[in-house]
């Protein structure tokens, strides 16, 4: 039974603001590192959260970039998650690593990356995964033979060149204004630390878990 389900949480020491690093994506990146030098199960899926119509709405996807500037990822401008961006460009993030229970939301505003940042990752993309982009009209009904064909087509049709970045496709950031790193504890009395963004300074707090 599902309520019988329980785990205890004791991978990792506490946290305390003396051992948080001031600036959230410094602190971001410590954690993501050590989640990978862990073999934490692809530590770039991260839980896109949006918005349409007041209803939300969730799909992972892969943290591909991040900055100062923000938390970059790729998809179709096209696609449903995109049309709930236009409509409301609030989002949040999600980034859970059970291999060291650990978990980092991050909320912020949406904004398109440029285009010469879209066309420098597309280029590093596998060649059929270019194709991809090219063949999925992502998020509209399709049959599998209706993908693949599309694939055939797009496969001959630059079969003697490099495959050029569709214009319905590219990059988004997240800028962030709130940052939750939260720390699973026993007894499920967890550590939660919260930056928030007042004034461009981040102001840093522990909340109840």
């Amino acid at each position: 039974m599902l309520n019988a389900e329980r785990m205890d949480y004791q991978k990792n020491e506490g946290l305390d603001l003396g051992n948080l690093i001031k600036n959230p994506f410094e602190q971001f990146e410590h954690w993501f590192q050590f989640a990978v030098d862990a073999d934490a199960f692809y530590a770039n899926a991260m839980t896109l959260s949006t918005v349409q119509n007041e209803k939300p709405k969730s799909r992972i996807v892969l943290l591909k970039d991040v900055d100062e500037r923000g938390f970059s990822f790729f998809t179709n401008y096209t696609s449903a998650k995109s049309q709930e961006i236009v409509e409301n460009k609030n989002a949040s993030l999600l980034f859970f690593w059970k291999e060291i229970e650990r978990q980092i939301r991050i909320e912020g505003v949406l904004e398109k990356v440029s285009a010469k940042a879209s066309d420098e990752y597309f280029k590093t993309r596998p060649r059929e995964s270019q194709i991809g982009a090219w063949a999925s009209p992502q998020s509209s009904p399709v049959t599998r033979a209706e993908l693949i064909e599309r694939v055939e087509e797009f496969t001959k049709k630059f079969e003697a060149q490099e495959v050029p970045r569709p214009d319905f496709w590219g990059g988004y950031r997240l800028i962030p204004t709130y940052f939750e790193f939260w720390q699973g504890r026993p007894g499920r009395l967890h550590d939660r630390f919260v930056y928030e963004n007042k004034n461009g300074e981040w102001k840093i707090f522990q909340v109840a878990p």
